[in-house]
């Protein structure tokens, strides 16, 4: 088990690069959907191979709704198998965020789920006669998080100034909160704040990395760089103003951080590598000294490597990451930055990173995603920007208007898996745009996960990529703070946690669960 807690991370202009070579299929089911080429390694989309959801209405052991599962999923891989031909069964951990927030953030408790899943492969499925879910995820346990000492953590929105000390720890955000901290009677109290996204977990808040225990324990904290950490006023100011749901008129000044982590736009994406020894995070877009929050400016986004092999993390290295950017007719034809949502490592300076707009998709104003991928990034040539002054509070590797230095090399973006193809979506009867009814996928895909089609180590570098949707907790029948919080989310809808299925062919001899980190 404790292996599994250290792996748990728990598009269309701009991103192609002159390094990425791009081979879309032009017919309807040869052997490939997509093939890319980035760096001299080939990355292959052959087809999408199942669909799968949990009821938006399903509650865990402790009355508490099964909501935003795809924040972030990790494959228990020792759990993996093959059970027949075109058949395989595991366990799939997920981690759920801060709770239900369209309405205001609440005292929820963060807490990763575990799921037995049954998967079934159906080639045949077409348009004409599409396949049934052929995922199956059927709830077992959750865990929820603590703090250093013992006392729930929480999804609230941290307190504009203040935080809580532990010793050996670094300031920790928190936030108070009155009566349950939902609306209800109760004590009140400070807990430390947790925007999971994710036993090492990523946060949006700190922005923080904490790694919890299999009790769900807080044993380390890492805080990034100063670079990293919002302030306002020329002070530390861990609020993204979101508002508790008990205090909706409740706002923060200035609404942005002048400085660090946009609002809501933390560290993202969370990638162990295969031998466990390394841990990356990447910022869901750029800081707002150097981009941010502009849509249109804030495409640098900074990954951190830290080294995990003892329990005293140690800073290592810092690249840049160039996200693809897209055309919005909605935005007067100004290109838009696809900020990331999650990023899982391969090998040898290659990775996953999903990247998508945002505000379309099922129960969105928008049914039409313009963007929604997996991308490979490559850092093998990418500059590290590991610096004194970069990672001052007053460090910058891009200007405000989001221009990056000169002094500064990239990591290489390219293009690869289109989760909005409507001839592949439509044979599980699913589809992106079009009318706002079941069948349409919903908006937040923040999660990835590999297992080998050979059921074993993947020798054949043919792997099937699992993907979750994140539906915010929103539905019309839900229940939070052990049962007794009853509500019905004020846009009407109510949002499956949808999955999705790939299939991929990795460059030949990838082996990402067994290959040393070589950058």
């Amino acid at each position: 088990m404790p292996s599994l807690f250290r792996a748990l991370a728990f598009l269309l202009s701009g991103s192609v690069t002159a390094a990425s070579v791009i081979t879309p299929s032009l017919q309807r089911r040869e052997a490939f959907i997509n093939r890319t080429t980035c760096n001299g390694k080939t990355y292959t989309y052959q087809e999408l191979a199942g669909y799968g959801f949990v009821a938006s209405n399903a509650v865990d052991k402790f009355g508490d709704n099964l909501g935003g599962l795809g924040s972030a999923i990790a494959l228990d891989r020792s759990t993996w198998k093959k059970i027949r031909k075109g058949s395989y069964e595991g366990i799939l951990w997920t981690l759920p965020d801060r709770g239900w927030n369209t309405e205001g953030t609440i005292n929820y408790q963060p807490r990763v789920h575990k799921f037995r899943i049954m998967f079934k492969e159906k080639p045949d499925a077409t348009i004409a006669n599409p396949s049934e879910p052929n995922l199956q995820l059927t709830y077992l346990d959750p865990v929820r998080f603590t703090g250093p000492d013992g006392t729930p953590v929480t999804g609230l929105d941290p307190d504009v100034s203040g935080f809580l000390s532990y010793p050996g720890f670094p300031t920790l955000p928190a936030a108070t909160y009155i009566g349950d901290g939902v609306g209800g009677p109760g004590s009140g109290g400070k807990r430390i704040s947790v925007d999971s996204e994710g036993f090492w977990v990523s946060d949006e808040y700190g922005p923080y990395i904490y790694k919890f225990d299999q009790t769900g324990n807080m044993v380390t904290a890492i805080r990034p760089p100063e670079a990293y950490i919002p302030r306002r006023n020329g002070s530390v100011s861990f609020s993204a103003n979101t508002a508790p749901c008990y205090d909706p008129n409740k706002t923060v000044t200035p609404e942005n951080a002048e400085s660090g982590r946009n609002n809501n736009q933390g560290l993202e994406g969370l990638a162990v590598t295969g031998d466990g020894n390394n841990l990356y995070v990447l910022t869901q877009s750029a800081l707002n000294q150097e981009g941010g929050p502009a849509r249109q400016t804030n495409r640098y986004a900074r990954l951190l490597k830290y080294d995990i092999r003892t329990n005293r993390p140690r800073f290592a290295r810092e690249f840049v990451v160039p996200l693809p950017q897209f055309n919005n007719p909605s935005s007067s034809g100004k290109s838009r930055t696809a900020a990331q949502s999650e990023i899982f490592y391969i090998q040898d300076g290659h990775f996953f990173v999903l990247s998508r707009d945002s505000g379309a998709g099922y129960g969105q104003v928008d049914s039409l995603s313009l963007y929604r991928q997996i991308d490979v990034f490559d850092i093998k040539s990418a500059t590290d920007i590991k610096s004194p002054a970069n990672d001052a509070a007053t460090g910058a590797i891009a200007s405000k208007d989001g221009v990056l230095r000169a002094d500064i090399i990239p990591a290489t973006y390219c293009s690869f898996l289109d989760f909005n193809v409507n001839s592949q979506l439509g044979r599980f009867g699913l589809r992106n745009g079009g009318a706002q009814e079941p069948g349409l996928l919903n908006e937040k895909w923040e999660s990835i996960a590999i297992a080998p089609v050979d059921g074993k180590d993947g020798d054949d570098d043919e792997w099937f990529l699992i993907s979750l949707s994140d539906n915010d907790f929103i539905t019309q029948d839900g229940f939070l703070n052990g049962g007794q919080f009853k509500y019905a989310d004020g846009s009407g809808f109510s949002l499956e946690n949808q999955a999705l299925v790939f299939k991929i062919k990795l460059p030949e001899r990838s082996r990402p669960f067994t290959q040393k980190n070589g950058d």
